[in-house]
């Protein structure tokens, strides 16, 4: 469960397995928005030239592995279409503190801020995204969609901690953990009061 305060439901698995065209979809377009994001951040962080390389190269590969989930939905004749809609992650990004001041020009310590909150929603993003290759590659009964994930969690597994790391390059590691803790409880409740679905971070509430 990594670091997640709230585990996905047996019910979410059982969705997901039945309508693996539809997650594997939605699993393409959050690889293309990782990507986008990374890139987004790297941008935000022009002033740390260390943690922008990284976010490069997070970006990077994030795109290999939208081409990998690409791959098996052209195998498998399905379209990548438009995206679906992404409740969670709109919710995760209220948690970022530049939105107390919307309409507002943020102070320097508030672009900070914004951008350690930033970072930590792409960790959460990332820690629960590694959960749920887990469970996918544990009880997908397709064995070479089983390896795609199991390969996809070896690779990805790292990435919420370098998030992490990032934000600690920027504001002391101690400032970090606690706002960590805060914002892993607000993902909790966020995955906690949606319903499950055949996307890879819709809900996780139990039956």
């Amino acid at each position: 469960m990594l670091c997640l305060t709230h585990p996905t439901s047996e019910r979410w698995v059982d969705i997901a397995l039945a309508n693996l065209d539809a997650v594997l979809v939605d699993h393409a377009h959050c690889e293309m928005k990782a990507a986008t994001n990374a890139l987004s951040l790297a941008v935000r962080a022009s002033e740390t030239p260390g943690v922008v390389a990284e976010l490069v190269t997070l970006a990077e590969e994030e795109l290999v592995h939208f081409r990998r989930v690409l791959s098996e939905l052209e195998l498998r004749g399905v379209a990548l279409g438009p995206p679906p809609p992404d409740g969670y992650a709109v919710e995760l990004r209220k948690t970022v503190r530049a939105h107390r001041d919307l309409g507002h020009p943020l102070r320097a310590s508030q672009q900070i801020d914004a951008l350690i909150d930033r970072l930590l929603v792409a960790a959460l993003i990332e820690a629960r995204s590694c959960e749920r290759f887990s469970l996918l590659a544990q009880a997908c009964e397709d064995r070479e969609l089983a390896k795609l994930y199991q390969g996809l969690w070896a690779s990805e597994h790292g990435h919420y901690r370098t998030f992490i790391q990032l934000a600690e390059q920027i504001r002391p590691p101690k400032v970090v953990a606690k706002r960590w803790e805060e914002m892993l409880d607000a993902e909790a409740e966020i995955i906690r009061g949606q319903a499950p679905g055949a996307r890879m971070h819709s809900g996780a509430r139990p039956p």
